[in-house]
C-alpha cells in the first residue's frame, strides 16, 4: 500500500477523526487519509451497543457546531442515532474516498531526513507530513483479574462488547461495576431477568436525567438556524457556569449538587438500608457524575439486590464475596470501564532520535495543550492528556484542537520538508500550570480514587478549568510555543482555514 506522501494521515474514524478530516478538506487539504481499524466508522458509538446506550450530554450540544442536526429524537441521543449522525457526516461531506477501513496502524516512525511520518499498517506503509492521533481512550474494555473467572460456566462479557445472542430472560444476571454503562443498561434489562445482582465497589453520585422525546414542533423550531444556535448556547452556558462557579473544586456548588442528588435518591428508594448503600462516601464530582431517572428504581425492585462486599472469586456457577456469601449466576456482565491509554499506547509511535511515545510517557502521559508532544514533530493528538471534561461537551474541546492542527497545517504549506515541534519549555510550562490547578481540584481533594488519576495520583485525564479558557489558549498556534525547523524562511503565518465555530 506504499503511495506518494500525503499531507495528512488521521488515525481513527470516531468523532474527533471525522471532525479533523472535514475541517482539513474545508481548508483545501485533500491529500489526506483516515485510517480505521474497525469495519465501520463511529468509534465508541459504533462499538458500544448495550441496551440503553446513550449520551449524557444533550444532543444539540453533543454534535459538531459546523454540522448541526435539527431532528434529534430525544434530548439525550441514543447510540444508534449518534452513529447514524456520524455516518451522515461521512456521506454529507464526501469522506468515503478518504477512509481506509479495516486498516490497523501497527507502527509510526518519524523520518527526520525526509520530514515525513512513515505509517506502517497491516495493509502496507504510508507516508505523510503530518500525523494526527484520533484514536480515543475509551474503547479498550478493562476486565478485572478475578480468581476463577476462566472457570465460570455461564456466559460472561463486557458491556462494550455486548453479547446480543445471550438471552437474558429468566436468567440470574450479575453486573460488576456501577459506572456510566451500568447505570444505563441495568434499568433496560432488569425487567427481563429472573434476578439481578449488582456488585458495587463504590456508589456513584447520580443526578436526575430528565430525558424526553423531542416533539415535532420543537424539531421544526430547531430548523431555524438562529434559534438552534441560541438553544445550543444556552445548553453550553448552563454547564460552563457550573465550572466557573466551582464545579471543578470543592465548593458551594458541590454541596448544592450533593443535596439535589440525595433528594433524588430519597425520592427513588424507600428502603433506608438500600439508600445507605447507594449513598457515596466522597464528594460529588470526584468521580464521573452520572445521570439517570431509572437506575435507582431498578435496584429497588424485589428481584434485584445490591452487594457491597468485595468479590473474592468467581465460581463455576456464580460469585463468592469476602463475607463468604455465594451468589448464583447464569450470566456475568462487566461494566468496568476501559483502559485509559486506549490504542495510542498500544501503537508504536517513534519520534526524534528513536524515542517512542511509550518512553516519553514513562512517567505519565503529557502533551502541550493535550495536543502536541516535544520530540514528535508534525504529530498531534485529539483528546490527548488533560483534555477530558467533567461538566460540558468534550466535542467543544475537539473543535479547539482541530483548529490548532489546522493552524499548523496552514503554516507548513509552501515549506517542503519543514516541521513544527512544540518546545519542551512550553510543554513543561503547560504541565506545571495544570498540576497547580489540580492541587485544589475536586478530583484531588474529593476523597476518592478514580481512573482519572495515574499511579502517582496525578490527574492526566481531565481539564481543570472552563471550556472557554481552554479554547482561548488552544484554538490558535502561538509561534513562541513551537520551533519551526528544516525549511529556510519558515515563519508563523496567519491561518487561512475555517474559523473556530462558537458553542
Amino acid at each position: 500500500m506504499s503511495e506518494a506522501p500525503l499531507d495528512l494521515i488521521i488515525v481513527g474514524a470516531g468523532f474527533s477523526g471525522l471532525a479533523m478530516a472535514i475541517r482539513a478538506r474545508q481548508a483545501g487539504i485533500d491529500r489526506l487519509l483516515v485510517l480505521e481499524k474497525a469495519a465501520g466508522i463511529g468509534g465508541t458509538w459504533r462499538a458500544n451497543t448495550y441496551p440503553g446506550a446513550a449520551c449524557d450530554v444533550p444532543s444539540q450540544l453533543y454534535s459538531l457546531s459546523f454540522a448541526p442536526k435539527s431532528d434529534w429524537s430525544r434530548l439525550f441521543a441514543p447510540q444508534a442515532e449518534i452513529k447514524s449522525y456520524l455516518e451522515g457526516l461521512v456521506a454529507g461531506h464526501g469522506l468515503a474516498p478518504f477512509l481506509r477501513l479495516e486498516t490497523r496502524v501497527e507502527r509510526a516512525v518519524f523520518d527526520a531526513a525526509a520530514g515525513l511520518w512513515r505509517v506502517e499498517t497491516d495493509k502496507g506503509t504510508l507516508s505523510a507530513r503530518v500525523l494526527v492521533g484520533a484514536m480515543g481512550a475509551l474503547h479498550h474494555p478493562s476486565v478485572p483479574r478475578i480468581p476463577g473467572l476462566d472457570g465460570f460456566s455461564g456466559t460472561a462479557f463486557h458491556s462494550a462488547a455486548w453479547d446480543h445472542a445471550c438471552d437474558l430472560r429468566a436468567k440470574r444476571v450479575g453486573v460488576i461495576g456501577t459506572g456510566a454503562s451500568a447505570v444505563q443498561f441495568v434499568p433496560e434489562i432488569v425487567g427481563r431477568v429472573a434476578h439481578l445482582t449488582q456488585f458495587q465497589r463504590s456508589a456513584p453520585w447520580i443526578l436526575p436525567r430528565g430525558d424526553r422525546l423531542v416533539g415535532d414542533a420543537r424539531r421544526r423550531l430547531m430548523r431555524l438556524g438562529p434559534l438552534r444556535r441560541l438553544y445550543r448556547a444556552s445548553l453550553f452556558w448552563r454547564r460552563e457556569v457550573a465550572a466557573l462557579a466551582g464545579f471543578t473544586r470543592v465548593s458551594r456548588v458541590t454541596a448544592l449538587a450533593e443535596g439535589l442528588a440525595r433528594r433524588h435518591l430519597a425520592a427513588s428508594v424507600s428502603d433506608p438500608e438500600l439508600r445507605r448503600k447507594l449513598t457515596p462516601d466522597y464528594r460529588l464530582g470526584c468521580k464521573r457524575v452520572l445521570l439517570s431517572d431509572a437506575y435507582y428504581p431498578a435496584l429497588a425492585r424485589p428481584h434485584a439486590s445490591l452487594v457491597t462486599a468485595p468479590i473474592r472469586a468467581v465460581l463455576p456457577h456464580g460469585i463468592v464475596t469476602a463475607d463468604g456469601a455465594e451468589h448464583p449466576l447464569d450470566v456475568l456482565i462487566f461494566a468496568t470501564g476501559f483502559s485509559p491509554g486506549g490504542s495510542l499506547l498500544r501503537t508504536e509511535v517513534i519520534g526524534r532520535d528513536g524515542v517512542s511515545l511509550l518512553q516519553a510517557w514513562k512517567d505519565g502521559a503529557d502533551a502541550f495543550r493535550g495536543v502536541s508532544v516535544a520530540g514528535f514533530p508534525n504529530f498531534f493528538l485529539l483528546l490527548g492528556p488533560n483534555t477530558g471534561l467533567g461538566h460540558n461537551s468534550v466535542l467543544l474541546m475537539v473543535e479547539a484542537q482541530v483548529a490548532h492542527v489546522l493552524d499548523a497545517l496552514q503554516r507548513l504549506r509552501g515549506h517542503p520538508g519543514g516541521v513544527l515541534e512544540v518546545r519542551p519549555q512550553a510543554q513543561a510550562r503547560f504541565r506545571a500550570e495544570v498540576d497547580a490547578r489540580m492541587r485544589d481540584s475536586i478530583w484531588t481533594r474529593g476523597g476518592c480514587g478514580s481512573w482519572y488519576l495515574d499511579r502517582a495520583g496525578r490527574n492526566r485525564t481531565l481539564w481543570p478549568g472552563s471550556v472557554g479558557d481552554y479554547v482561548r489558549g488552544t484554538a490558535r498556534l502561538r509561534a513562541e510555543d513551537y520551533d519551526f525547523v528544516g525549511s529556510p524562511g519558515l515563519r508563523p503565518a496567519p491561518a487561512k482555514g475555517p474559523a473556530l465555530s462558537k458553542p
